[in-house]
C-alpha cells in the first residue's frame, strides 16, 4: 500500500475514534474550550486554535503532468485580547506543513506534478487592533481576514491552507434605525496572498447592506483595486453592482410553510479599467439563481456570467474566493478571454440535525455568448461536524472538457479541530 494511504487510512482512523468518545467530546473538549478563552482572567481574552489535515489528490490528462498527492498540516494559533476602553487586539501564526510534496505548490518547483495550491510555508497571518468605542460601529486596522457578502469579491480565499489576508483598515457601522443597514468602508494598502506572496495595491471598498425583513438583503457595493506593481497592472479594475438575495448557507429560506420555502439571488455588477491598468474595457456580470427548500432539502438552478472581450478585457474577480464559484476543479480561477456562462444546479441535503451536509453540484460551461462550449463538471461533498469544533469532509470534483483545459479530477479527505 502506498505511504500517503496508509498515513490517510491512520489519521482517519484515529480522527473518528477521538470525536466518537463521548468522554472525549464532553469532558476533554469542554476543558480545552474553557482554558482557551481564559474564564479566569476576563471574559473577552482567548486562545485561538485551528488545526486542518487535508489530502488532496489532482489527477490531469492532456499534458501529461504527474499525478499531484499532498498531505498537508495548517496551523492557525492566535492571542485575542481582552478588551480595554473599547480597544481589542489580536495576532495570529500560520503554519502548512507538507508532510508529502509530490505537488506544485508554484513555489517549491516541482512543476512536473499538477498544482495543489499549497505552499509549505508560516507567516504572521493577522495581526489587528480594532475599536468599539463608539456605538454600533467597529473600526479595525491592521492584517485581517475580510469576507464580505459571498467572498465573490472581497474574501480569505478559505478553502487553500493558508488563507488571504490583507493590510487593510476597515470601519463597519450597523444602524438600527434604518432597520438593519450595515454599512462597510475601507482601504486595503497590501494583499497577503494564499500562495504566501504580497501584492501592494490602492484599494477604497465599499459596501452597503440593508436586511429587507424577511424577504433578504439588498447589497450594493464599489470596489476600486488598483494594483501598483507593473506584474499586476491588468489586475486593477473598478467595479459596481447590486445584489439582492436571501440564501447564503443551507437552511436559510423565505418560509412558506414550515417544511416549504424559496430562496434566490439576482445581481448585475459593471466593471471597468482602472488606476495602473493599461486597457480600456468594460464587461458586465449576470448573477441569478432560484430554488426550493423541502424538509431537510434545498434544490437551485442558477447561472453566473463574466462577460469578456479578449485579452485583459475580462470580469474578473482578483480578491475572491474563486475556488466556490465555477467548479471545484478550479479551471476557471481567472475568466476566460471570451467570457463564460456558468448554468449549473445544486443540491443540498442536511441530516442528523444539520450535522451531516452532502452537496452535489452539476456545471455546463460556455463563452459569454453560449456559442463555444467549454466543457461540463460534476462536483460532490459530504461534511460532517461532530459539535462545535471538530469535523471530517470528503470532496470530489470531474472536469469533463470540451474546448478549454484537460479531463480533470481531484480529490480531497480533511480533518478539522477548531476552537
Amino acid at each position: 500500500m502506498p505511504s500517503e494511504y496508509k498515513h490517510l487510512i491512520i489519521t482517519a482512523v484515529l480522527g473518528l475514534s477521538a470525536v466518537s468518545s463521548p468522554v472525549f467530546a464532553v469532558g476533554v473538549t469542554q476543558e480545552v474550550e474553557d482554558a482557551l478563552n481564559f474564564y479566569h482572567y476576563g471574559k473577552n481574552g482567548a486562545v485561538k486554535l485551528d488545526l486542518n489535515y487535508r489530502w488532496e489528490n489532482v489527477d490531469q490528462d492532456i499534458g501529461k503532468p504527474q499525478t499531484a498527492n499532498a498531505n498537508t498540516a495548517r496551523l492557525r494559533l492566535g492571542l485575542l485580547s481582552p478588551v480595554f476602553y473599547g480597544l481589542q487586539g489580536y495576532a495570529e501564526y500560520e503554519g502548512n506543513l507538507a508532510m508529502q510534496e509530490d505537488y506544485n505548490s508554484t513555489r517549491n518547483g516541482n512543476t512536473g506534478y499538477s498544482t495543489v495550491a499549497d505552499p509549505d510555508h508560516s507567516e504572521l497571518n493577522q495581526l489587528w487592533v480594532n475599536y468599539t468605542g463608539i456605538a454600533d460601529t467597529e473600526i479595525k486596522g491592521g492584517r485581517q481576514r475580510i469576507k464580505w457578502d459571498d467572498d465573490r469579491f472581497i474574501g480569505n480565499v478559505g478553502w487553500r491552507q493558508m488563507e488571504q489576508t490583507y493590510d487593510a483598515v476597515v470601519l463597519t457601522h450597523k444602524n438600527q434605525q434604518l432597520f438593519g443597514l450595515t454599512v462597510n468602508a475601507g482601504y486595503i494598502g497590501n494583499v497577503n496572498t494564499f500562495t504566501a506572496t504580497t501584492e501592494n495595491i490602492n484599494a477604497p471598498i465599499l459596501n452597503l447592506n440593508y436586511k429587507v425583513g424577511d424577504y433578504g438583503n439588498a447589497v450594493a457595493y464599489g470596489y476600486w483595486l488598483d494594483y501598483t506593481e507593473k506584474e499586476n497592472y491588468e489586475k486593477s479594475s473598478q467595479t459596481y453592482g447590486f445584489r439582492m438575495s436571501n440564501y447564503q448557507k443551507p437552511g436559510d429560506s423565505l418560509k412558506l410553510t414550515d417544511n416549504f420555502g424559496v430562496v434566490y439571488t439576482a445581481e448585475y455588477s459593471n466593471q471597468q479599467d482602472y488606476g495602473h491598468g493599461q486597457t480600456n474595457y468594460e464587461a458586465d456580470r449576470y448573477n441569478v439563481m432560484g430554488g426550493v427548500t423541502a424538509y431537510n432539502f434545498t434544490v437551485q438552478g442558477a447561472m453566473e456570467q463574466l462577460g469578456g472581450g479578449g485579452l485583459n478585457k475580462t470580469f474578473d474577480t482578483p480578491l475572491g474566493t474563486n475556488h466556490a464559484f465555477q467548479g471545484w476543479a478550479d479551471l476557471f480561477l481567472t475568466t476566460p478571454a471570451n467570457g463564460i456562462r456558468d448554468v449549473f444546479g445544486t443540491l443540498v441535503g442536511q441530516f442528523e440535525g444539520g450535522s451531516t451536509v452532502a452537496t452535489f453540484v452539476y456545471h455546463d460551461y460556455h463563452d459569454d455568448t453560449s456559442s463555444v462550449h467549454y466543457g461540463k463538471e460534476y462536483d460532490a461533498q459530504v461534511l460532517k461536524k461532530f459539535g462545535k469544533h471538530y469535523s471530517l469532509l470528503a470532496k470530489y470534483a470531474f472536469y469533463d472538457a470540451d474546448k478549454i483545459g484537460t479531463d480533470t479530477q481531484k480529490i480531497w479527505l480533511q480533518g478539522n479541530i477548531s476552537f
